[in-house]
C-alpha cells in the first residue's frame, strides 16, 4: 500500500468512526418510528432550500445553523439504509442526486445575496468565485462517479463533500467577521481543484498501471 493509500485509508477510517458515534444514537429512534431512510435523504434536501433561501435573504448566520443540520440528516440517511437493511441502488442514486443539487443550490442562495448587493465591494468577483466553486465541487464528485462506472476505486481527495459542508458553514456562521464568509469560498473552490487533480492523476494511474 503507498503512502498516498495509506493516508486515504486512515482519513476514511477516521470520518466513518466519528459518523458512526455521532448517528448510532439517532439512527436508532429513527428506525423505530418506521420512516425510510429515502424520506429522510428528501427531509434533508427540503432544509437546505431553507437554508439557501436565508442566504439569499441576507441571513447567513442562521443559514450557518440550518447548513449544519442539513448536514445531520445526510449522514443519518445513509446509516438509517445500513441499521435497517433498506440500501437499494435507487437509494444510493437519490441521495448523491441531491447531494449535489443542494449544494448548488446552497451556493446560488450565497450567490444571489451577493448579486443584489451594489454596496459590497468586488461583489462580481464574489460572484464568479461562487461560480468557479460550483463547478470544483461538482467535478470532485463526477470524477468519482465515472471512475466507478468504469470499475476504479477512486475515494482519493483530502476534500470531499463533508468538508466542503463544514467550511461553508463555518464561512456562513462567521461571516460577520468580513470577509471570512469570502475566504471559507475560496479555500472550498481551490481545495476541490486540488482534490480534482488528485483524482484524475490517481485515475490515470489506476487505469494505465505500470509493468
Amino acid at each position: 500500500m503507498t503512502s498516498n493509500q495509506n493516508s486515504t485509508a486512515k482519513l476514511q477510517a477516521l470520518r466513518k468512526a466519528l459518523a458512526a458515534h455521532i448517528t448510532k444514537p439517532i439512527v436508532s429512534v429513527l428506525a423505530k418510528t418506521g420512516i425510510t431512510p429515502n424520506t429522510v435523504t428528501w427531509i434533508g434536501f427540503m432544509i437546505i432550500l431553507a437554508a439557501a433561501a436565508l442566504a439569499a435573504l441576507g441571513h447567513p448566520f442562521a443559514a450557518g445553523w440550518v447548513v449544519l443540520l442539513s448536514g445531520c440528516f445526510d449522514i443519518f440517511d445513509g446509516a438509517l439504509a445500513r441499521s435497517t437493511n433498506q440500501v437499494t441502488r435507487f437509494g444510493g442514486i437519490l441521495d448523491s442526486s441531491l447531494d449535489r443539487i443542494s449544494e448548488a443550490i446552497m451556493l446560488l442562495g450565497i450567490m444571489a445575496y451577493y448579486l443584489f448587493q451594489s454596496h459590497i465591494h468586488y461583489a462580481e468577483w464574489i460572484v464568479l468565485l461562487i461560480g468557479l466553486t460550483i463547478i470544483a465541487s461538482f467535478m470532485v464528485s463526477y470524477i468519482r462517479a465515472r471512475a466507478e462506472a468504469a470499475s476504479l476505486d477512486c475515494q482519493v481527495g483530502i476534500f470531499t463533500r463533508s468538508e466542503r459542508v463544514i467550511i461553508l458553514a463555518l464561512g456562513l456562521l462567521l461571516s460577520a467577521i468580513q470577509p471570512i464568509l469570502v475566504v471559507a469560498l475560496a479555500i472550498i473552490a481551490v481545495m476541490s481543484v486540488v482534490t480534482v487533480v488528485q483524482r484524475l492523476l490517481w485515475v490515470n494511474r489506476m487505469a494505465n498501471p505500470k509493468p
